[in-house]
């Protein structure tokens, strides 16, 4: 039986995992529908979901269902995971590695010596899942719980004095890589340090030391008392989580209550903001922006933003949420229709202590409309003439398979949406066209591949190989051998690009149909299967057991490539601020590997590496020229510095002195690329912050795709151009 028909037919749904629809994503963002079909493409977002824990006693043990889930878990991980894992002794260790990273990532709790104790399980949890009892799992997150309640209590001792700080002393606040402290009196020099450091943050922010003390007070006593909330079930899937994840990062236990907040959240109507959140080291951090949210059409916050309050309405008083468990985060930020949610935030890859921003949202739904894909068109003068660029932006890979089953011949998708919008840029004249998918972190398979089929003649599109090795294509699914648009294609891609999108991508450049530009994208190259434990098992006791996503299969391209783990990489590169070695699937240490297939057969268009030569000879060279480009690359630069800083001052003087530094470097550059356009200069920082910067990487794009004409329109290449000495020294430059 054909692996597609055959995943149709079973009463498991085939899903892909996008990241907009896993939980996360729905309980800050808005409405959701039920998921009625079969493929979804693969996002780029794990579920990463709070516990939804209720008050229990100190006392925490396996439950006797725990034990089922275990044996029914790792029965499936050997049958039905695609790496064909044998849960033995070497998975164990994996998996020890991985529980005591999830329970204490940054090496702020437990002691060199918890840790050493642990190691008498490092070759026994294989046997612990299948049949032995679980005790051990729960003894280890007990230790854990004394040892954050130790510091947390320390914490609270030291508000009882003011920090001095005038002293010249330095915070470690990334220890992901540092030795485990070894007594509790080098845990307390760390706390010392962090709860300075916490109290500087706000005292930067213009609080006094009775407000500082009352936040933080209030900050660590929260953080003990969610602590004392976690419930057995919460601890085990923790462990299973451990468990999975030693496999790849998208395969997930949910624990019943989580399985029941999922389903309720895929059926259920909320308003939010349109954003996938998760917590990362006491900081509620967006994850992902939802396509169309209120999030998105404003376009402030961005991923590895950390939201450190949440107040409710214009004048609503912000509420700090440090340390906040994420689904309390989450109920503050949802809310009713059309009312206004304010967030402060971290931006992302600034250091601890940076000026902070307070966004105001207006809740909604994510509708359907504003996912849709738009276009406008750019005009760019050259060669003594006005050439027209056409853009669709595609925001996500869609198709409303509710209007669709009831025979609406007016449902929405993206295929029929671009192939309208297409038409309507061609009467307006267009030179060239950019499908714009930058942030598209995947959608609809069937989409991916009728889209692909508006540039392309009949031919596969994307190859997809099972667990067992059986390998099934996806084609073109017009029959007939036509185009919508057979002009100058770009592709404009960022490392939030990903499944559909890299699909999409990497079958125009295998085709060699258009041009990619951008970022190498995310690499999410894997399928998902969700199963529902208590379907394989039913308890007396009608007691739920929750539900696992299993990696199953592999996405390849039609070269036999496949995009897991490492995209799309574009024929043109332009810089972003994007950090590549903590946004994709490379940087997870259990991700599955790139590999490759056998080429299915399809034909490609003549080469473009001469094309692509001369369009990146041209960009270097016009970019060295370009002053919103050079203002990019010094932003990106600094960005760069900062992200490599594993600490902190914790002087007042010195850390006010890198703030205002830091602001006047902003706007010095922001002056000096105001300059070089005939702008007038900003005095302020404040008339800085209002300034509505253009989008560079578009326009660079928008540039490449008036030469991609140019050259289309000559059908020649100039020889002065291909023949750059200094091509290839620039070509190196860029890769830089």
């Amino acid at each position: 039986m054909h692996w597609f028909n055959l995943a149709l037919r079973t009463s498991i749904k085939l899903t892909l995992k996008a990241g907009m629809e896993n939980a996360l994503t729905i309980a800050a963002n808005g409405t959701r529908s039920p998921i009625n079909v079969a493929f979804i493409l693969a996002g780029i977002v794990t579920i990463n979901l709070s516990v939804f824990a209720n008050p229990t006693s100190d006392e925490l043990a396996p439950l006797p269902r725990h034990e089922e889930v275990g044996q029914l878990v790792t029965e499936f991980i050997q049958k039905s995971h695609y790496r064909h894992a044998t849960v033995n002794d070497d998975l164990s260790s994996h998996i020890l590695d991985g529980y005591i990273k999830a329970l204490d990532n940054n090496r702020m709790y437990l002691l060199q010596s918890d840790v050493e104790n642990f190691e008498k399980y490092r070759y026994k949890l294989d046997n612990m899942v299948r049949s032995d009892p679980l005790n051990p799992i729960f003894d280890m997150f007990s230790v854990y719980r004394t040892r954050v309640r130790e510091r947390l209590t320390f914490a609270l001792e030291l508000l009882e004095t003011e920090p001095d700080f005038t002293i010249d002393e330095d915070y470690i606040f990334d220890r992901e890589l540092l030795p485990w402290a070894t007594t509790n009196q080098e845990l307390d020099e760390i706390w010392r340090k962090r709860v300075k450091n916490d109290a500087l943050n706000l005292a930067l922010a213009q609080k006094e030391w009775a407000d500082i003390g009352e936040v933080l007070h209030k900050r660590y006593t929260r953080f003990i008392k969610r602590m004392d909330q976690v419930n057995s079930d919460d601890v085990f899937e923790t462990f299973m989580n451990a468990f999975a994840h030693t496999l790849d990062p998208h395969s997930n236990y949910l624990s019943p209550r989580n399985s029941e907040e999922y389903r309720i959240q895929m059926s259920l109507s909320y308003f939010g903001i349109g954003a996938s959140l998760q917590t990362e080291d006491d900081y509620v951090t967006v994850i992902n922006i939802i396509p169309g949210g209120p999030a998105s059409i404003d376009g402030s916050l961005q991923p590895k933003d950390k939201i450190t309050a949440v107040g409710q309405g214009d004048d609503g008083i912000l509420v700090d949420v440090i340390g906040w468990r994420l689904d309390d985060v989450v109920q503050l930020i949802r809310g009713p229709a059309d009312t206004v949610v304010k967030l402060q935030i971290l931006p992302a890859g600034t250091l601890p202590g940076s000026e902070e921003k307070v966004l105001s949202l207006t809740r909604n739904q994510v509708r359907l409309e504003e996912q849709a894909a738009k276009s406008e068109i750019i005009p760019i003068q050259k060669q003594g003439r006005e050439w027209l660029i056409g853009v669709i932006e595609i925001p996500s890979f869609y198709r409303d398979y509710q209007a669709l089953s009831a025979g609406d011949k007016d449902y929405s998708s993206t295929t029929k949406d671009v192939k309208q919008l297409i038409g309507e840029l061609e009467d307006k004249g267009i030179d060239g066209l950019i499908i714009d998918l930058r942030n598209n972190g995947g959608g609809h398979l069937t989409e991916a591949t009728a889209l692909s089929g508006l540039f392309i003649d009949n031919g596969p599109v994307v190859q997809l190989r099972n667990a067992n090795g059986r390998i099934s294509r996806l084609d073109d699914p017009d029959p007939v051998p036509r185009v919508s648009y057979n002009g100058p294609l770009t592709v404009l891609v960022n490392r939030y690009s990903a499944s559909a999108s890299e699909i999409f991508a990497a079958a125009i450049q295998d085709y060699r149909r258009g041009v990619i530009i951008g970022q190498q994208t995310f690499g999410k190259g894997t399928v998902q299967n969700l199963y529902s434990l208590d379907q394989y098992v039913r308890r007396p006791d009608n007691e739920g057991l929750g539900q696992l996503t299993l990696t199953i299969g592999k996405y390849y391209r039609v070269t036999g490539e496949s995009t897991q783990h490492r995209g799309v990489n574009p024929d043109i590169t332009l810089p972003s601020s994007i950090d590549a070695t903590v946004v994709g699937e490379s940087v997870r240490d259990s991700a599955l590997p790139w590999d490759t297939i056998r080429t299915t057969r399809f034909r490609a268009g003549d080469s473009l590496d001469t094309t692509i030569n001369s369009l990146v000879s041209n960009h270097l060279l016009r970019s060295r020229e370009d002053p919103d480009f050079q203002y990019l690359l010094e932003g990106i630069s600094d960005i760069e510095e900062a992200r490599a800083r594993k600490t902190v001052s914790l002087s007042m003087e010195k850390r006010r002195f890198e703030r205002e530094a830091n602001l006047q470097k902003r706007l010095d550059r922001e002056n000096v690329r105001r300059s070089a356009l005939g702008l007038e200069p900003v005095d302020t920082f404040d008339a800085l912050e209002a300034i509505e910067m253009p989008d560079i990487h578009l326009d660079q794009a928008a540039a490449i795709a008036t030469d991609l004409a140019i050259l289309r329109e000559v059908k020649a290449l100039p020889t002065q151009i291909a023949q750059n000495k200094d091509y290839a020294n620039i070509k190196e430059a860029t890769k830089n």
